[in-house]
């Protein structure tokens, strides 16, 4: 584990930052959706982040960028979608920004005159663009090994020096494996009787129950976690000058969720409490972005504004002035490790979603990699299922050009009305949406020719049907926009 010594953060001095300027800390989850009791969720217990959204906003409508780690985290670090700042797949797999000189909230806030931290992963390439002055607990910790260190780092950097910070911790829980029980946290665990599956699969058997079970023990343990590294913010006696935000990096790693561009996947909670200076116990259902993290702390500090960010400050919402919000939101999807390359683009209002499809009528590898890798014969319990569930399944092995859901009656996205005549100029309106945002944001997959040449880049790798990283060789930051 790499770490600043403690000693040169407490004798930095920034004589043009005030110490009065308010500190940020973020707190990032792995692999969970909104599964929080304060986002009714049933079975799951978190008092803490309960307590933390009754004392600020909680953002029921916030989406990543992509559902995947490196491309989620390296967006709301940069505040750019992954096809403008490159990170369009894991980090562990290759995949990298464009440029190392992307501005990111590191590097703003620590010339800003910010003591900067990070506890726990990154996940972005290069790593030398996020120039923190502290670092600590810095590999993924699947393991869950020291969690009690996260609060003990988090505290010994709070504590350093008395000008102002920016700390991210960034949790191991609930990316798998679903480790029932650490430490003896969570004290009462769940077990696959005490629960019923996600909602979102529409199907049921015992053992998607007992993985259920078991991630709401991840996310039981979380909030104790969170719990500990408050009690350290309020022991800094800093709590009152610090603006809190709690999000996931994406949803959980299940059956549409994680990898997809689906609600399972995309949608994540979000959580922010700024004492004396939001509306406490407000929930906004404006459509949030996590690009918009970076624009809100560059307002919130006062840090040089970043051009071009396509996201927009939420400090208007903390207020609770919801006029003049955004009417539409983007996700997208290219790949995660060089097992599921399936590109899509995604546009939603408050009711209808439109996922664009870019290789329609191609099997999405991504189906059968989530199935076999951690379910037993489920595909007998699909085949069970009643329509739309059923059908719903078999469409996302082999997807058409676009799939269109109505939210509001269909939350969990099993119907699709693309083809529906009654439907077809809300497909119209979204398409039209959507293919502005792309033309807007330079996305280089509007030229099918880069599409192809990265599949071919990432079908090189493939020995016997299986992709070998060391066989990976990728170059498409050199040519995406060329």
């Amino acid at each position: 584990m790499y770490r600043i010594p403690i000693s040169a953060l407490a004798s930095c001095f920034f004589p043009y930052v005030a110490f009065s300027a308010p500190n940020v800390l973020l707190i990032v989850s792995e692999d969970n959706g909104q599964e929080l009791s304060c986002y009714g969720e049933p079975y799951v217990k978190t008092p803490i982040l309960d307590q933390l959204a009754a004392e600020g906003v909680l953002f029921k409508n916030a989406y990543v960028a992509q559902a995947g780690c490196s491309q989620s985290r390296a967006a709301f670090l940069t505040g750019l979608y992954p096809h403008q700042n490159g990170q369009i797949g894991l980090a562990t797999w290759k995949f990298r920004m464009y440029d190392g000189n992307t501005p990111n909230i590191a590097k703003s806030l620590k010339g800003h005159g910010y003591r900067t931290g990070l506890i726990g992963k990154l996940h972005v390439n290069p790593e030398s663009a996020f120039p923190f002055d502290f670092r600590a607990i810095s590999s993924a910790n699947f393991s869950r090994k020291n969690l009690d260190g996260y609060a003990t780092e988090a505290k010994r950097f709070m504590s350093a020096g008395e000008a102002p910070f920016f700390l991210s911790v960034n949790y191991p829980d609930a990316h798998r494996p679903f480790t029932t029980q650490i430490d003896g946290i969570p004290e009462n665990p769940l077990t696959a009787d005490d629960v019923k599956p996600l909602a979102y699969f529409g199907i049921d058997n015992p053992e998607l129950r007992q993985q259920t079970a078991d991630y709401y023990n991840c996310m039981n343990r979380l909030d104790t976690q969170i719990g500990d590294l408050l009690t350290a913010l309020h022991e800094t006696g800093k709590a009152d000058n610090t603006l809190i935000i709690y999000i996931g990096d994406h949803g959980a790693d299940m059956l549409r969720g994680k990898r997809t561009s689906y609600e399972g996947g995309t949608r994540v909670p979000f959580i922010v409490t700024w004492a004396g200076n939001s509306k406490t116990g407000l929930v906004s259902a404006e459509l949030v972005s996590l690009v918009d993290i970076f624009p809100t702390i560059l307002e919130v500090t006062g840090a040089a504004p970043i051009a071009g960010l396509p996201g927009r400050s939420v400090i208007p919402l903390l207020k609770g002035q919801a006029t003049g919000w955004r009417t539409y939101l983007f996700t997208e999807f290219h790949i995660h490790s060089a097992h599921n390359f399936y590109p899509q683009r995604t546009v939603q209002d408050k009711r209808f979603k439109l996922i664009r499809n870019l290789m329609p009528g191609h099997v999405n590898p991504g189906y059968t990699f989530t199935n076999d890798r951690f379910f037993d014969s489920l595909i007998d319990t699909i085949n069970q299922a009643p329509d739309p569930v059923r059908s719903a399944y078999h469409e996302m092995e082999r997807p058409v050009s676009y799939e269109l859901y109505d939210l509001q009656n269909d939350p969990y996205e099993f119907t699709n009305l693309a083809s529906d005549p009654s439907h077809a100029a809300t497909l119209q309106r979204l398409q039209q949406a959507l293919q502005s945002w792309r033309e807007r944001t330079r996305d280089p997959l509007l030229n099918l020719n880069n599409t192809l040449r990265l599949k071919a880049e990432v079908d090189a790798c493939l020995v016997d049907g299986q992709p070998e990283k060391s066989k990976l060789t990728l170059t498409y930051p050199d040519y995406f926009f060329e």
